[in-house]
């Protein structure tokens, strides 16, 4: 097939590799003019994948036009470009032509909607769209470490032949039709991961982190259920499993910048210091403003917040946590013996 990867960064690159090495036509486009050629030349991308070579048989532009001869489109971009790239590929893409999005966040600009809404606003009705999500680093995909991922999508055709397509020895891919869950819990975990890191930064130990994971995880499938997902989705690879391996692994850039904000750092210092797009932190903004916009209960996100947007201190929002008031674990009724 050939396919069409918008992004160049690592989990777009990462991606290109695996389509090639599948037997695809791929390629890949960047942005900017001075990338592309700087790609070209070095067939590497050391700051974000170092050690891994891009292909020759990988195709690498700065143009749009590729998509209209393409039988499948990848949406590699961060959060930030999402709407306009959806809205200059919607110039190119034919009719039918299914878009999988890979990337993981809200899209603030448009009402803190889900990326598969920003892209459906800009290229129309006709074309399926799938969310491929899941407990993934593009360091470990290049390498061809085992790895698991959802692809979810209200087109069940789409889905699985988005599963066909990305499958291998070392890829292995579900589907699901609940692209609602799939895509929150890739936007949410990312917050919750911020917070993790933050722990991490205090020193605050093994027990902390477990519960701010755990009730992060609630708060996440608490919203979700109110905007429709399956309760069920959120303890699959795209909920559970993805906020594990980005609250816990050093790959992950907002455990990092979590790591240096725990440490002393503002949120600005940290993410320079990170040098790459921390999407936890504008996940944060869109969870927060969700959550007051449909009334849902959300105190680890408002404790981010807090944090991140109010000037507050790590150890203000542990306060501010651990001193609400009394209440069960679960949503249900308490029922007695």
């Amino acid at each position: 097939m050939k396919i069409f990867v918008l992004g160049s960064g690592g989990w777009g690159s990462a991606l290109a590799i695996l389509l090639h090495n599948n037997g695809h036509h791929v390629t890949m486009w960047t942005f900017f003019q001075e990338e592309c050629e700087r790609l070209k030349k070095e067939r590497a991308n050391e700051k974000l994948l170092p050690g891994v070579r891009i292909p020759d048989g990988i195709e690498i532009t700065n143009e749009m036009t590729p998509a209209a001869d393409a039988d499948l489109v990848v949406m590699a971009v961060p959060s930030f470009a999402v709407a306009s790239t959806a809205e200059n590929l919607a110039a190119v893409l034919p009719e039918g032509i299914p878009v999988i999005n890979v990337g993981k966040g809200l899209d603030a600009k448009h009402g803190y909607c889900r990326f598969s809404e920003t892209i459906r606003r800009a290229i129309g009705g006709k074309n399926p769209i799938v969310a491929l999500t899941g407990p993934t680093h593009a360091e470990e995909v290049a390498r061809g470490i085992p790895t698991a991922i959802v692809a979810a999508s209200t087109s069940r055709q789409a889905a699985e032949l988005t599963q066909d397509v990305f499958m291998n020895d070392v890829f292995r891919v579900y589907t699901s039709p609940d692209i609602i869950g799939a895509e929150l819990g890739g936007a949410f975990k990312n917050i919750i991961a911020l917070g993790a890191g933050i722990s991490d930064g205090l020193g605050l130990g093994d027990n902390s982190k477990a519960a701010f994971m755990t009730r992060g995880l609630t708060e996440i499938a608490r919203l979700g259920v109110t905007l429709g997902a399956r309760q069920d989705t959120f303890a699959g690879l795209s909920g559970v499993g993805d906020l594990i391996v980005t609250c816990c692994s050093m790959h992950s850039r907002n455990r990092r910048a979590g790591i240096l904000i725990g440490k002393g750092k503002t949120a600005k210092e940290a993410m320079d210091e990170v040098g790459a797009v921390v999407e936890g932190y504008y996940a944060t903004e869109a969870g927060y403003m969700l959550a007051q916009k449909m009334g849902v209960s959300m105190p680890i996100v408002e404790a981010m917040y807090h944090v991140l947007y109010e000037g507050g201190s790590a150890q203000e929002a542990i306060g501010m946590l651990m001193s609400r008031a009394k209440t069960h674990e679960s949503e249900e009724v308490w029922l007695s013996n």
